[in-house]
């Protein structure tokens, strides 16, 4: 019964609207009343969801993205990607997924990326003859490459959700190449699209203009080495790196590219504020709710339902597969890794899967979820961008959805795409 009414009640107020943080939170006091335990241990087991040191490197990333964004970094990302291959076929679609590779590995988040280079790129690719939808499709799928380089806060959450012991190090340096891979198969997939739709090619710049571009796009560009070599050779750990890309992004943007206007600052700082808010109030509600989970056997019993389906693991990770895709339809990724890694994890464990492997699969995973509605959050905000219809982006993303999900199919069963690069640094 008490598992009845933590899913019922969460499932309940999801479906009437409620914001995610109030639906967990309600639901594990609701379940907790109804046991009989003490109503303080929802919010003893809140504040320590919320009192990690790790969760510091989240507010201080996502600023550090939003102060890119204000201060110029991005649209010199853009500018030296489309002078890199913007003479491909279809060559805007080819800039906005380097674009997107490119500043990945500097905000490490799907939203910003969505926002920032969607920004900077849907609207150029549609005044130069390029279908909104393809615009908006192409902008949104490569929007998750953010998810797998570094920084990538969701790998932060996911070890804090995992107890802590899994190394943030390595799961940065194990979604540097299934990020890669995923950069690659959407370009060959935009590539067909824009083949068949007969979109155009940009002129290539020469040579002399590449080096310009690459030359102006250096100082932004060096914060992905900083970030990843300090955190990989423990100069610093992934909660100093954040603090030290706050600091950096502030000289480049005032003392190199002077586009930091005070105005930028503030807009940066509030927006900053507001979105940690939002994400440490759902880390710390989804805290009690996995804790709930663990407490009525819920991990221990989807073992046993998984084993009365099949012990073959390669069966096992596909069934966890599925049903991560579905929960990603209609929960966001933060609250759904602090739920689902509880649960999920020791089962993956139980079969022999690498803690970072599985790591690097429910991110992507997850990922693929934000471009679903009803939940799908960077389709939305690319939707926003593209002044069109989320319904009518979905009516031709299937090309980019069957690419993203072959790189998961890969990643899950191709453990080395993940592990083989942390295990030259062990």
């Amino acid at each position: 019964m008490e598992l009845w009414i933590l899913f019922g009640s969460f499932v309940t107020l999801m479906l009437i609207g409620t914001p995610i943080a109030f639906c967990l939170g309600v639901a594990a006091f609701a379940t907790i009343v109804y046991m009989g335990l003490p109503p303080l241990v929802v919010f003893q087991r809140l504040n320590s969801g919320m009192s990690v040191f790790s969760l510091l490197a989240i507010p201080f990333f996502i600023y550090a993205g939003d102060l890119m964004v204000r201060g110029g970094i991005a649209t010199r990302i853009v500018a030296f990607a489309g002078s890199l291959i913007g003479h491909v076929r279809g060559g805007l679609g080819q800039v906005n997924i380097a674009a997107s590779t490119l500043f990945g590995g500097i905000s490490g988040s799907a939203v910003a990326e969505a926002a920032a280079v969607g920004g900077l790129m849907i609207p150029q690719m549609k005044a130069r003859g390029y279908g909104a939808d393809y615009a908006v499709n192409v902008t949104s799928m490569a929007a998750l490459i953010a998810l797998l380089l570094p920084p990538s806060h969701n790998m932060i959450i996911y070890s804090i959700s995992a107890g802590g012991k899994i190394s943030i190090a390595d799961l940065f340096t194990a979604g540097i190449l299934p990020g890669l891979l995923l950069a690659g198969s959407l370009m060959l997939t935009a590539y067909a699209v824009a083949r068949r739709r007969g979109y155009p090619t940009e002129p290539f710049p020469g040579f002399a203009r590449v080096a310009h571009f690459a030359a102006v796009a250096v100082p932004g560009l060096l914060l992905i080495g900083i970030i990843f070599g300090g955190v990989r050779s423990g100069i610093f750990t992934a909660t100093e790196s954040s603090c030290i890309a706050v600091l950096y992004a502030l000289l480049v943007t005032i003392l190199v590219y002077r586009e930091m206007s005070w105005q930028n600052f503030v807009d940066a700082t509030l927006g900053a504020v507001r979105t940690t808010a939002m994400v440490l109030l759902i880390i710390g509600t989804a805290a009690a709710f996995s804790w709930l989970m663990a407490y009525l056997r819920v991990p221990a019993s989807l073992v046993a339902a998984m084993n009365a389906v099949s012990e073959n693991p390669y069966v096992v990770l596909m069934l966890m597969n599925v049903l991560l895709l579905g929960l990603g339809t209609f929960m966001d990724m933060g609250p759904l890794i602090i739920i689902a890694t509880p649960i999920f994890l020791p089962v993956a464990q139980a079969y022999g899967v690498d803690p970072v492997h599985f790591g690097v699969i429910m991110i992507l995973n997850l990922g693929i979820g934000l471009n679903t509605p009803p939940v799908g959050a960077v389709m939305f905000v690319a939707c926003a961008v593209g002044r069109i219809s989320v319904w009518q982006a979905m009516r031709s993303v299937w090309p980019f959805y069957g690419a993203g999900l072959l790189v998961l199919a890969l990643v899950t069963y191709v453990p080395a795409i993940s592990l083989w690069l942390p295990s030259l640094f062990r």
